[in-house]
C-alpha cells in the first residue's frame, strides 16, 4: 500500500478585503500517493493556488496543518521553510522564472549550488537527454522557445531530486499542442523518475492527463476521480 506523500489536515485561508471575509481555503482535507500524478482544477479565485502555496510553503495558513513526505509545515521559522522548499519541493512556475544570464544547465543546477550540495551530473545529463535538451546545455533561455524553456524549468525542479512537484499553470504562456507534449512529459516523468506531481490549471483537457482529477470550489474540495 502506498503512503501518502501529501497530507492537508482542516486546511483553512481566510483574509480580509474591505468588511468582507474571504475564504481561499475554507476546510481542505486533501491526500496524494507517493509516485501520483494529480491535477487541481477550478476557476480563477477557486483555492487552488492558495492550496498549491501552502502545499509548497510559500504562504502560511489562518488554520489546519500541512505535511510533506510526514513532516509538518506548522511551527517552522522562514529559514527552516526556505530550506525545506529548495531541498523538498521542486516549482514548475507558468513563467519559467529562468535566470536570463544563466545558461540552460546553470539554471537547471542552481538550487543545488545554492543548497551547497553535490550535483548529480550523471542524473542531470539523464535528464537533459530525457527532455531533449543535451544541445542547449549552454544556450541562454532567451534563445529558447517556450515549449523548451518550459522543460528547462521541469528539469530545474527534478534535479534536486524533491520529495513533491508543484506545478503552476505550467501551460499557461504556451499553444496547445506544445501544453500537451508538456503535460505529457510530466506524466511520464512521474513514473520514470519516481515524482509526485501535483498541478493546477483551468483546462480541463490537461487536467485530463493527470492519474486523478480534484475540483476546486469557493475554497472546498466538490469532488475528486481517479482516470
Amino acid at each position: 500500500m502506498k503512503s501518502y506523500i501529501v497530507e492537508t489536515k482542516e486546511l483553512k485561508k481566510y483574509y480580509k478585503l474591505g468588511d468582507n471575509t474571504v475564504k481561499a481555503l475554507d476546510g481542505v482535507n486533501f491526500t496524494v500517493k507517493e509516485h501520483e500524478f494529480v491535477s487541481i482544477i477550478g476557476k480563477s479565485g477557486s483555492g487552488k493556488s492558495t492550496l498549491l502555496h501552502m502545499l509548497g510553503g510559500l504562504d502560511i495558513p489562518t488554520s489546519g496543518d500541512v505535511y510533506i513526505g510526514g513532516k509538518k509545515l506548522a511551527g517552522m521559522t522562514k529559514e527552516q521553510l526556505t530550506i525545506f522548499r529548495r531541498r523538498k519541493v521542486g516549482f514548475v512556475f507558468q513563467n519559467y522564472n529562468l535566470i536570463p544570464d544563466l545558461n540552460v544547465y546553470e539554471n537547471i543546477v542552481l538550487p543545488i549550488e545554492l543548497d551547497g550540495k553535490h550535483i548529480d551530473n550523471d542524473f542531470i545529463m539523464q535528464i537533459l537527454n530525457f527532455l531533449q535538451l543535451n544541445d542547449k546545455k549552454e544556450a541562454l533561455p532567451n534563445t529558447l522557445s517556450g515549449g523548451q524553456q518550459q522543460r528547462v524549468a521541469i528539469a530545474r525542479a527534478i534535479a534536486s531530486k524533491p520529495t513533491i512537484i508543484l506545478a503552476d499553470e505550467p501551460t499557461g504562456n504556451l499553444d496547445t499542442v506544445t501544453s500537451h507534449d508538456v503535460i505529457g512529459l510530466l506524466k511520464i516523468i512521474a513514473k520514470q523518475f519516481k515524482q509526485t506531481i501535483i498541478l493546477i490549471t483551468h483546462d480541463n483537457d490537461i487536467a485530463q492527463m493527470a492519474d486523478r482529477i480534484v475540483h476546486i470550489e469557493d475554497g472546498k474540495i466538490v469532488n475528486e476521480r481517479d482516470l
